[in-house]
């Protein structure tokens, strides 16, 4: 047998190491397994005999423990080795969906097990994420971080529009029960590959002062940062109002004026295709300006509530959920590269807690409202107020100067060097344009970042 020569054999891009493709690995894993999971719960409830109300409950189930310990769980995994605290909550996953799964398929569960079996799901979801995020942008260095940010969300993507539609099809074909299965399996696979990963790039703690201190550490780093703080108020609110659109209105326009639950489907499968989109796009274009770039493409977001308010034919419908995650995600992947350009890695899973909690802090607020208000000012109404709360709030954030002029380094000094200070001013690019400004935390001369919404 001959050997192809080194030159000839296939070569993985330099940003891709062996860290980076097992995360995206893991992470193609659990989107297919898990976004099925999430109508096969919903199914499960409701062959156990549940009604709207009780799938509610269960959905509630899991995001409650996620504002309970996401500030937590920041803290955590920037004292231990990152991986570890992936892992176990993998592991933690694993055993519920499993849990779950016999449950539905040996008997009919009641609703407080399965209450209780999502909210153990929800508190590993709440364990993993900001570990994970934290994991990703240590992985990546230099000036193809973007891009490396842009193919793993393309992955990510892709594999929760993939696993939406299979579970779908999976619930109907052979149950609940085997989808729920088949999602704690994903978890185990999860897991094992993440176990795999290899944490010696990153330097040892220091020593902390607690978990207070740390969480008063992360606020500090949080509230220290103009750019930072404004975007993720303003996605607590773009979120919430989306989702209640998206999960409420949504729903109540495609029965009465688009067809049914087909056509609905088949929109929030084309907004999918538009982040896979999206994040294609971002492999290629590095915008300067990258929360500049990235918050103009939030605008678009407020297009469907308002396509839903006319009501738009169903075809113009796709056409605008499409641009609307194609956008989106060019604020997704701008809003990662900041956060590892201008971070300190060692408080990188502490500021992505706050990133998810602010993220999702409204969101059941949000749900609960929509029926009084349709009922308050009519259901046309209230989804012009969701339109326009997106186009006000995004507007606001552009207000920020911060947030127009941070930059993309290039040529940047490795991550070590610019974590050895919180405060260190950022060297001077060799793009840096005149009138430009570099303070270190807000205006450093070049940056970029997920609805859950948002990244």
């Amino acid at each position: 047998m001959t050997v192809a020569p080194a030159s000839r054999r296939p070569r993985r891009p330099d940003w891709a190491g062996r860290n980076y493709s097992l995360l995206t690995a893991a992470a193609v894993a659990t989107g297919l397994g898990g976004n099925g999971a999430l109508i096969a719960s919903a199914f499960a409830v409701l062959d156990a005999g549940g009604d709207s109300g009780d799938v509610g409950l269960v959905a509630a189930s899991r995001t409650l423990p996620l504002v309970v310990f996401l500030l937590i769980s920041g803290a955590i995994a920037d004292r231990v080795p990152r991986h570890h605290v992936m892992v176990a909550a993998n592991a933690l996953s694993c055993v519920s969906q499993a849990v779950f799964a016999v449950l539905v398929l040996t008997g009919e569960p009641r609703l407080w097990q399965m209450m209780l079996l999502t909210a153990l799901g929800g508190t590993g979801q709440a364990f993993f994420g900001p570990a994970a995020e934290g994991m990703l942008m240590s992985t990546v260095s230099g000036e193809q971080a973007g891009r490396a940010f842009a193919v793993f969300r393309m992955a990510m993507q892709g594999a929760s529009l993939g696993g939406a539609a299979l579970g779908g099809a999976l619930v109907a074909a052979v149950g609940p029960g085997w989808v729920l299965a088949i999602d704690a399996a994903a978890f185990a696979v999860a897991g094992a590959l993440r176990s795999f990963l290899d944490v010696s790039h990153i330097p040892p703690r220091a020593p902390g002062g607690g978990m207070l201190a740390d969480l008063r550490d992360g606020w500090r780093e949080f509230i220290g940062r103009p750019w930072l703080w404004s975007i993720v108020v303003a996605f607590s609110i773009a979120n919430a109002v989306v989702g209640a659109a998206d999960a409420v209105y949504g729903p109540l326009v495609a029965r009465d004026s688009l067809g049914g639950a087909g056509p609905w489907g088949l929109a929030l499968a084309a907004f999918g295709a538009g982040t896979v989109a999206g994040a294609l796009l971002m492999t290629r274009w590095k915008p300067r300006r990258l929360l500049l770039a990235g918050m103009l493409g939030i605008f678009p977001l407020a297009l469907p509530s308002a396509a839903l308010a006319v009501p738009v034919p169903v075809g113009v419908l796709f056409v605008v959920m499409f641009v609307a995650g194609a956008t989106v995600e060019v604020f997704g992947v701008s809003w990662m590269t900041a956060l590892h350009q201008e971070i300190p890695e060692e408080k990188l899973s502490r500021i992505a807690a706050y990133d998810w909690f602010g993220s999702i802090a409204l969101m059941p607020l949000a749900a609960a409202a929509a029926g009084p208000t349709e009922s308050a000012f009519g259901r046309t109404a209230a989804l012009w107020g969701c339109a326009a709360l997106v186009t006000v709030v995004t507007g606001a954030v552009l207000c920020v100067p911060e947030v127009r002029n941070l930059r993309r380094r290039t040529g940047a000094a490795p991550r070590e060097a610019r974590d050895a200070s919180d405060d260190s001013a950022a060297p001077e690019s060799a793009d840096t344009e005149p009138g430009d400004t570099e303070s270190g935390d807000t205006e450093s001369a070049d940056a970029e970042r997920p609805v859950r919404g948002h990244g």
